[in-house]
């Protein structure tokens, strides 16, 4: 386990690197998220922000387990090295797009854009945000929405071999961006 602890802290770290690129790109759909909690509700607000990012963290958590399954599938044969060199070369990138000196992340979205078109629909089921239970189930949905970060997270998740320490992988990520 102890292997893992610097995997984790990086995987933080750059959860909390990114959080310029979360606020750009999930700010408006937060502050719009917080707002149309009915006026009712609106005491409670924090704590429905709370369990939004709860499921978005988890979703992220459920994506790394997926993709550490596939990495799995993968780690013994002569793609693990491609698929390493892949996940090397996507955070190189994903440094320089912090760093705001290239954008082309940006492109990596496309790849979720299709999956997102099926979930999309169902977040309006779950709006207004007027019980932790919507909040919940709202918050793992959006966990879905394509991003290039998370995206070149998963792909770093997906070459360590293991599928829970890509789950625990996604997990740090996705803790490292709650502050923002």
């Amino acid at each position: 386990m102890l292997e893992l602890a610097p995997l984790l802290i990086s995987a933080v770290i750059l959860g909390l690197l990114g959080g310029g690129h979360c606020l750009g790109m999930c700010g408006g759909l937060m502050s719009a998220l917080s707002l149309a909690i009915p006026p009712e509700q609106r005491s409670k607000r924090f704590r429905f922000m709370l369990a939004y990012n709860l499921g978005r963290i988890s979703s992220y958590t459920v994506a790394g387990l997926l993709i550490g399954l596939a990495g799995v599938a993968v780690a013994s044969s002569p793609a693990a090295m491609l698929l390493r060199v892949a996940a090397g070369i996507l955070l190189i990138c994903m440094g320089l797009y912090l760093a705001g000196w290239w954008s082309g992340l940006t492109r990596i979205e496309a790849l979720g854009r299709g999956l997102w078109r099926y979930i999309q629909p169902l977040t309006r089921r779950f709006m207004p945000v007027d019980s932790m239970p919507r909040a919940l189930i709202l918050g793992g949905l959006w966990g879905w929405l394509p991003c290039g970060l998370v995206y070149s997270t998963l792909l770093w998740a997906s070459s360590q071999g293991n599928a829970l320490y890509s789950a625990a992988l996604m997990l740090a990520f996705g803790l490292g961006t709650l502050p923002v």
